[in-house]
């Protein structure tokens, strides 16, 4: 775990315009430094027999796909604060407020249906321990994600 870590965080740490970066790019970095796509550090991870491989990859890719689309609705929010940052409203902080909930709420229930898919394909313990790397990874994500945004009204500070 500790050193598929390693990877994650050196690959996040290139992301120094991560908000603007698309899903594409950020696959293309990965791939350019280690070689391997998400889905083959996964694979690496899980370890998985050829007949839990077979059933687990059908729950994989369905995950992926609206991980993937959350992932876009993520960046679409972050998008707009920074469009917004120089004129936020409370409408607009709102929105964003509520979007970036619905948003987090969003994954929170991805996790949960892909868990209990992956329990019925690959067991309980696999299950937890993909779980366990997917939330590991959003969180090292959204971490660097905070790291780069400025908190409201931070930037009219720094003029001053």
């Amino acid at each position: 775990m500790k050193k598929l870590s390693l990877i994650f965080i050196m690959a996040i740490a290139t992301f120094s315009s991560y908000a603007q970066s698309t899903f594409k790019e950020d696959v293309e970095v990965l791939q350019s430094l280690y070689g391997k796509t998400k889905s083959d550090l996964v694979k690496q991870y899980m370890n998985l027999s050829d007949t839990q491989a077979a059933a687990f990859n059908k729950v994989y890719d369905d995950y992926e796909t609206k991980r993937k689309a959350l992932g876009q609705t993520k960046f679409q929010l972050i998008n707009d604060y920074a469009a917004n940052y120089g004129t936020l409203t409370d409408a607009k902080a709102d929105e964003l407020a509520k979007g970036t909930f619905k948003n987090h709420m969003a994954y929170e229930k991805l996790f949960c249906k892909t868990y209990s898919k992956a329990k019925k394909a690959i067991g309980a313990i696999n299950a937890a321990k993909f779980i366990q790397l997917e939330v590991y990874l959003q969180t090292i994500i959204r971490a660097e994600i905070l790291e780069i945004i400025p908190f409201i009204g931070e930037l009219d500070k720094s003029k001053i």
